[in-house]
């Protein structure tokens, strides 16, 4: 928590009360989570309901500080391993237990700028989901 205090600190920006809790229930989950999902794990933890907007704007506020990523195919959030610096959104998913791996390689990195630059094309964005068995799961099927 003190290195997502510090990035907001120097971006100028305020870790409010809530945005904190939303970005310890993602991290503490150690699985992607949905925003509908963050909602209910907020309502137990507090006497008052969240809105929905309300939990939209602390995981648009989070992914805009680079605190988490959000996994397309998941529709769901995950903690950043290395929020202080930038790097793209990739991702090894486990469809039998969920958890999500964030890898990055700079060859990887260096192939999609190539070939990007073959096609005279601009990345704005990126992202990679890989979706399979992690090896936890893959020494499970073999049981």
């Amino acid at each position: 928590m003190e290195t997502a205090q510090r990035i907001c600190s120097d971006n100028g920006v305020r870790l409010t009360q809530l945005r904190e809790q939303v970005l310890r229930l993602i991290w503490q989950s150690h699985r992607p989570l949905g925003a509908y999902a963050l909602m209910e794990m907020l309502a137990e933890q507090s006497t008052r309901r969240v809105a929905p907007p309300t939990v939209y704007r602390a995981l648009e506020f989070l992914l805009e500080q680079g605190l988490i990523h959000r996994i397309n195919t998941l529709n769901a959030f995950v903690g950043c391993t290395h929020p202080q610096g930038d790097h793209d959104n990739n991702f090894m998913i486990c469809e039998e237990c969920g958890v999500a791996i964030e890898f990055c390689t700079e060859k990887i990195q260096h192939d999609i700028k190539d070939s990007a630059a073959q096609f005279n094309f601009t990345i704005k964005a990126q992202s990679i989901e890989l979706v399979g068995l992690c090896q936890a799961c893959t020494g499970n099927k073999d049981e």
